[in-house]
C-alpha cells in the first residue's frame, strides 16, 4: 500500500459508497476493536472514526480507509488489515477538530502506511 492509496477503500473491498458504516463493528487481525462511530472524508482523506469502548479506555481512534480489508454490510463488520495493538498504538486522537486537521491526519496516515503489511483478509 503506498501513502496515496491509505486514505482510500481498496478496490478488492468492494462498493462502500452510499453504505452508512455507522454502528458497524470494526475487527483487526487478533479480535474486536469497537464500533464506527462515522466516517469522515476532510481533504480526500477518508477515515473511520472508531469507538473503542472500554477496550483502550473509552477514546476513539482514526483508522485509515486503505486498510479496511471487507466490508460485511449483513453481519454489520468491517474487518481491517492490523492488529488492536497496533491501532491502539496509533496518534492519538483527543478532539473532533483532528478530524479535520490536515497535520494530524498526515501523522495517522504516516503511521499506519510504515506498518508492515498483511495478507488481505474478508470480512
Amino acid at each position: 500500500m503506498t501513502y496515496d492509496t491509505i486514505w482510500s477503500y481498496p478496490p478488492r473491498v468492494g462498493p462502500v459508497e452510499g453504505l452508512d458504516l455507522t454502528g458497524f463493528t470494526v475487527v483487526a487481525a487478533d479480535g474486536t476493536v469497537g464500533h464506527v462511530d462515522r466516517v469522515a472524508d476532510p481533504f480526500g482523506m477518508r477515515h473511520l472514526v472508531v469507538d473503542t469502548g472500554v477496550w483502550v479506555f473509552g477514546r476513539s481512534v482514526l483508522v485509515p480507509a486503505g486498510l479496511v480489508t471487507g466490508v460485511d454490510p449483513e453481519a454489520r463488520r468491517v474487518t481491517v488489515a492490523c492488529s488492536r495493538g497496533e491501532i491502539k498504538a496509533a496518534p492519538r486522537f483527543r478532539t473532533d477538530s483532528e478530524t479535520r486537521n490536515r497535520e494530524y491526519l498526515t501523522r495517522v496516515g504516516e503511521y499506519y502506511h510504515r506498518l508492515p503489511p498483511r495478507e488481505p483478509s474478508t470480512a
